[in-house]
Formats: C-alpha cells, structure tokens, sequence
C-alpha cells in the first residue's frame, strides 16, 4: 500500500514475501529453537509494524525492540504478542510494562516485581550484563546475553557459550537465548531455547557478504530516477570538494537523493544501476543529490535503482568502511523525503 502522495524523490518498496521467507530460513535453521523477531529501531528501517507482523505470522514467537517507547507504539497493533524491551529499563519503563504487558531485561541493579524479567550475563561484550547469574526470582522468565563477534571470531563467540552454558546450566528451565542472526546460521551450540534475529530476518547478510549464501531475500527495494544529464569537459567538475574531475568528456547524470536521505556522503565510488546498466558514483555526495558516471550516456527519467535487483546494502556498506545495519537504519523511507510501498501483504 502506498503511503500519502508526495511529489516522489525516492521511492522504497519492502517485500512481505521476502521477510517471510527469511523467518522461515532462520526458523528452519534454528532446529527447534523459538524465533524472536528483533524490530527495534523501526525494523532496522524497514517498518517495524510491517515485518512484525510477517514474521509472527510465519512462526516468529516474540518481537524485541531496544525501548519500551518502541513497545508502546506496537503494541496497539500487536496487543497479544510477546514483546521484550532489550535495552535498560528505569522506573518509567517499568511502570509502562506493567501497563501494557512488555517483558524487560535486567542486567543491573534489583529485580522489580510484578513484571516478567530477562536477567542478562555479560560474557564478553563488555557492555550491559551482570558479572554473575543471582538466583532467579519469581518472575525471571528468561537468562540471556550477548554476542560480541560472531560474525567474525568463532573462537571468542565459542568461548561465550561456553561461559553462558556453565553460568547458566543451574536454571535450565528457565528460557535461555544467546544467538543473534550470526549465531542462529553458524552456531549450533548457541541457538538454545530462542534466537533473537533482527539483520537476517531483513534479508542483509550478518557477515557482509552476499545474503543469498546463508539463503536469505533482500526486503528493501530503493529507487529513483535521473533528474538531469549533462557532460562534463575535460578539467570540469562535479560536487563539492570538486573530488571528481573529467579527464575527458564525460557524461554524469544528477539523481534527486543524497546523504539526507541515507545515501551516505562515503559511498561515493560505489555501484547503482541506470535503467539497468551498472553506473558509478563519481564526486561527494551531498545532502540531496549524487551524481553517477554515465559512459553510454543517459536521459532525463532514467530509472535508478539504488538498492535491488543485486545491488545490494552489504556492498554500499564494504565501499563506505561501514556495516549493513547503519546502511538500512539511517535510510529515510517515508515522506515527505520519500514514497514506501509495503508488498506482499
């Protein structure tokens, strides 16, 4: 469905059927294991009602976000999911819980009462988690912790569940879930009671490689088009810094997108497509406009397809020495910068 009309810059399109696909993907590889869909910070920007929604309905048994702030705004539209705030919770998160039925982690300080708690270890990411697992009270549901490296070091990952399996092996009965995206596609031995997958369920590989190795569907399409054509002459240039200068005569196109709206001003130099054909794009990019190489030259209406059709956000992410979930969390997809299209309903 498209959202309000505007006078279209961009446009994104998000697949339904890909998010489902990926949720069974994750869910087939989890073994048993309980899929908690992560749709925190607006689904990775995807929509967090809308993956949501796909994955719950194609098994997902939980939703996660960071805040209770993001649990109220979904819970109107999921008002019998299970929906755990990660992130730390004060005195008003609490009370919001107890309102409206979240489960928080704990991972400092006492445990409060009359809310389902998840008590977090820290076993290696140095970041929110206690040092040791106090008995679990009454309303303890679940035992957690936290990857810091699996996508990359399989033998700090292997010697964090191996400290979360001995600091944990007394409350067996409890839920425990360690696995995020990484560790449900190359961990076994980690994929336990639950998986927390937010980056996989959207179809960007968690190792930054192609996400079609571990079976995965990109969700998010981004197009545009060409707003204007003109050549450049030798010694001419294009956008600020004049970081791009014609050698010889040379054909640019001027695409209405920029680093307000998510094109990172440090992915210049990566690859889009131009009415199908691979372009680069040449000089810095800049708030509202990029500007891309056209050798074979181009016409005012061109269709540009940022990311689709194999050009993909892991590969925008290697070129701007960043990773896919800063790519798709700082994409603005929604007006008035932008049109987004949910398909697949």
């Amino acid at each position: 469905m498209r959202e309000n009309a505007v006078v279209a810059r961009s446009h994104f399109t998000l697949s339904l059927a890909a998010v489902r696909h990926n949720a069974r993907t994750l869910i087939g590889a989890l073994g048993g294991a309980e899929l908690w869909a992560v749709v925190k910070a607006d689904g990775y920007g995807h929509g967090a009602a809308d993956v949501a929604r796909a994955a719950l309905a194609e098994g997902a048994t939980a939703l996660c976000v960071a805040t209770a702030g993001e649990a109220a705004a979904l819970r109107p539209d999921f008002p019998h999911a299970r929906v755990i705030v990660l992130g730390p919770s004060g005195p008003d998160d609490v009370r919001a819980a107890r309102e409206i039925g979240l489960e928080i982690v704990v991972s400092d300080g006492p445990v409060p009462d009359g809310v389902p708690v998840h008590l977090k270890l820290d076993t290696g990411m140095g970041r929110w988690g206690l040092s040791e697992v106090p008995a679990p009270g009454r309303d303890v549901v679940g035992l957690m912790s936290h990857f810091a490296s699996a996508d990359s070091d399989p033998a700090f990952t292997r010697l964090q569940t191996g400290r979360f399996l001995e600091a944990t092996a007394p409350y067996s009965h409890l839920t425990r879930h360690l696995a995020n995206s990484a560790g449900a596609l190359r961990y076994p031995e980690a994929r336990l009671d639950a998986a927390r997958c937010g980056i996989a369920l959207y179809g960007i590989s968690p190792f930054g490689g192609d996400p079609g190795d571990d079976g995965l569907r990109p969700a998010l399409r981004w197009e545009s088009e060409i707003a204007l054509v003109k050549t450049l002459r030798p010694g001419e240039s294009t956008g600020y810094g004049r970081r791009f200068v014609a050698g010889a005569p040379t054909c640019i196109g001027i695409v209405p997108v920029g680093y307000a709206d998510g094109f990172r001003r440090a992915m210049s130099g990566t690859e889009v497509l131009v009415a199908g054909r691979r372009a680069t794009v040449v000089g810095t990019v800049s708030m509202d406009a990029l500007a891309v190489a056209l050798p074979d030259g181009g016409s005012v209406g061109d269709p540009v397809t940022l990311v689709g059709d194999g050009v993909l956000i892991e590969q925008h992410a290697c070129v701007s020495g960043t990773i896919g979930y800063e790519i798709a969390c700082g994409l603005v997809t929604r007006p008035p910068r932008a049109q987004r299209e949910v398909v697949g309903a």
